[in-house]
């Protein structure tokens, strides 16, 4: 693999990291150990595939740069993260993609339970 592409790779994989450092915690949390996956399981495939890989990610990052900086500049506070997905390129994803694009928007979309706080029945010694 050439030293171009492997800085390319690397300086991507950062800028993202960085950017999910606006993201709320839960979403950070979510969204860096899916990237960090992700990265890991496409590390050996092809070129063609590689190249489709990092645009894909490139295009991630650069909306959610723009997302970043709107939130900053919100006067509200509020926060919005995230896009739809255009009709013509779920048709392109293989069914493991669907099934892990599910189960993503599941995870995103859970209550916030960081915390489970519970009383302890047994007195400490």
């Amino acid at each position: 693999m050439p030293a171009r592409h492997v800085s390319r790779v690397r300086g991507l994989y950062k800028r993202i990291l960085q950017l999910h450092r606006a993201l709320p915690p839960d979403l950070k949390a979510l969204g860096d150990q899916y990237v960090k996956d992700e990265f890991r399981r496409h590390k050996a495939v092809g070129s063609g595939e590689a190249q489709r890989f990092l645009q894909e990610w490139e295009a991630y990052a650069v909306v959610l740069q723009q997302q970043v900086k709107e939130s900053r500049q919100s006067s509200t506070g509020e926060a919005c993260f995230g896009t739809s997905l255009p009709e013509e390129k779920l048709n392109d994803f293989r069914d493991e993609q669907i099934g892990q694009l599910q189960e993503l928007m599941q995870e995103a979309t859970k209550p916030n339970r960081q915390f489970n706080i519970t009383e302890s029945t047994t007195p400490k010694l």
